[in-house]
């Protein structure tokens, strides 16, 4: 049984320093975001996790190919994991977003209710892959003490997924700060709940 789980946002890629909307859209990992997945493999493998999942977008794929070289696993496709689809804003940067949709941005930052044109939004993102986990630790009773799950993804699914898990009232989602490249979320069932144990912890 999973009672340890590691959210795992991927490596840097060019549109993540030009502040380039991504969303569905699949940039590569840039060199930075390369050497990032190869720092952090090895700290995440100190977990001894015996699963890693990943979005199948190719910059969370890379990423957990770093970490699948360092644990001896082999990384599972989960489309459920995808970022969150902005829409129109895709391959736009986030001056371009305020020029077309002034306040828009803002708003969607801090209320996960929020969507941008012809996207979803961090609520409807958490309820695609919130079942992803919950298909992974399954019932943990008190005491019970499990495995490691690494689950490779994207900031904005991973910080809404986090605190629907930790079933979070949504207004309190956005107290969550910005998830870094390749830094991570832990939580652990310990000693009767899921905890928050780690955001935004690196290498």
């Amino acid at each position: 049984m999973i009672t340890r789980l590691v959210l795992l946002r991927h490596g840097r890629t060019a549109w993540n320093a030009e502040r380039r909307m991504q969303g569905r859209l699949d940039p590569p990992l840039d060199g930075t975001g390369l050497a990032h997945a190869q720092a952090v493999a090895p700290v995440v493998a100190g977990f001894a996790p015996t699963v890693l999942l990943c979005s199948d977008q190719s910059r969370a794929l890379q990423t957990a190919l770093a970490v699948a070289e360092a644990t001896g696993l082999e990384p599972r496709k989960e489309p459920r994991l995808r970022e969150a689809d902005v829409g129109q804003w895709q391959g736009l940067v986030d001056t371009e977003v305020e020029q077309g949709w002034p306040g828009q941005l803002d708003r969607w930052h801090v209320d996960p209710t929020a969507t941008p044109p012809g996207g979803e939004s961090r609520v409807d993102a958490a309820q695609r892959a919130l079942p992803v986990l919950r298909e992974l630790v399954g019932t943990p009773g008190p005491g019970t003490v499990g495995d490691t799950a690494v689950l490779v993804a994207h900031g904005a699914v991973i910080s809404a997924t986090t605190s629907a898990f930790l079933g979070w009232p949504v207004e309190q989602w956005p107290s969550l700060g910005p998830l870094g490249n390749c830094r991570w979320s832990l939580l652990e069932f310990r000693p009767d709940r899921w905890r928050l144990v780690q955001w935004n912890a690196g290498a």
